[in-house]
C-alpha cells in the first residue's frame, strides 16, 4: 500500500487543531503547516505527534504548494483546521491506496455544521473545495491570495470520493465576521485590474445574498441559511468597497497647526 501524508494548514487555530489532527492520526504522517501562530497551535500539534513546518503567509495558494513540498510520502490528503475526516472517508481512502487507484486526483465532498444544525442548502451540501486527495506531483495550486484554484498535472480524470468529511467553518458569529473581514481584504487583489464603484459593490453584494438564500436554497436552513447568505453579502460588498476605497485613495482633510492667539 502506498503511504499517505496528511497536511493541515493553520494560523492561530488552538481551539480547532486538536480535533483536526486526531481525525487523521491514521495517516502515515501528519504535517501541520503553521504561519507562526501565537496562541499555542504549533505546541498542541507537536504534542499530538504532528510534524510542524513554519511557513510565512503570502497567500493561500503559495501556502498550500509549500505544504505539498513538506510532505514526504507519495499520496497527500489535504485537511483544513476546520475540517474533520470521518471513519467512512478514512476507510475509502485506505481502500483506494490498497489497490490500483483509478485516478490520481480526487475531490472530497464536505458536510457543513453551523449554528447547531447540518446545513442542507445554501450551496453547502455537499460542497467541495480544491481536490483534497492526490498523488504528489499530480496537482498544484494557483497563486491567488484567497479562494485559490488548482491545476491538474495528471492525464487521468479527476475522481470524487463517495463519502464526506465534516466542516465546522465557524466557532461562533464573531469568527464569521473576522473571517469575512480578512477574506474581503485578501480578495481585493483579484479585482486589481477592474474599476468599480459603491453602487457596483452593493449590486454584487445583493446578488450574492439572493444567489445563496434563494437559488441555492439557503432558506431551508432557517436562520443559519440567512446568516450564510448575509455573510456572503457582506464579504462580497466589502471586497468591492475596499477595492473602490483603494482606487480613490482618500485622505483626511488637512489643517494648519492651531496655536493660542495672542491678545
Amino acid at each position: 500500500m502506498d503511504k499517505l501524508s496528511a497536511y493541515i494548514i493553520a494560523f492561530n487555530q488552538a481551539e480547532k487543531i486538536q480535533a483536526a489532527i486526531e481525525s487523521v492520526l491514521w495517516a502515515d504522517e501528519v504535517v501541520v503547516v503553521d504561519s507562526h501562530s501565537t496562541d499555542g497551535t504549533a505546541e498542541i500539534a507537536t504534542g499530538l505527534g504532528a510534524r510542524v513546518v513554519q511557513v510565512p503567509f503570502n497567500g493561500f495558494g503559495e501556502l498550500r504548494n509549500r505544504a505539498i513540498a513538506a510532505c514526504q510520502y507519495g499520496w497527500i490528503f489535504s485537511l483544513d483546521s476546520d475540517e474533520r475526516c470521518t471513519a467512512a472517508v478514512r476507510d475509502e481512502i485506505l481502500g483506494i491506496l490498497a489497490g490500483e487507484p483509478a485516478h490520481e486526483v480526487y475531490r472530497v465532498p464536505r458536510r457543513n455544521y453551523m449554528m447547531g444544525r447540518w446545513i442542507r442548502g445554501s450551496g453547502w451540501h455537499p460542497n467541495f473545495r480544491q481536490p483534497q486527495l492526490f498523488r504528489k506531483g499530480a496537482m498544484r495550486y494557483t497563486l491567488e491570495p484567497v479562494h485559490e484554484g488548482y491545476e491538474v498535472l495528471s492525464d487521468k480524470p479527476v475522481g470524487t470520493l463517495r463519502n464526506a468529511i465534516w466542516q465546522i467553518p465557524f466557532r461562533n458569529l464573531e469568527e464569521l465576521i473576522v473571517k469575512m473581514n480578512r477574506y474581503s481584504s485578501l480578495g481585493t487583489k483579484r479585482l486589481a485590474h477592474r474599476r468599480t464603484s459603491m453602487a457596483a459593490a452593493l449590486g454584487h453584494g445583493v446578488w450574492s445574498f439572493v444567489k445563496h438564500y434563494v437559488f441555492k436554497l439557503g432558506f431551508i436552513d432557517g436562520w443559519a441559511g440567512f446568516v450564510i447568505a448575509f455573510g456572503n453579502f457582506e464579504g462580497t460588498f466589502y471586497r468591492y468597497a475596499k477595492h473602490f476605497e483603494q482606487e480613490q485613495n482618500w485622505r483626511p482633510p488637512t489643517a494648519e497647526p492651531l496655536r493660542r492667539e495672542r491678545a
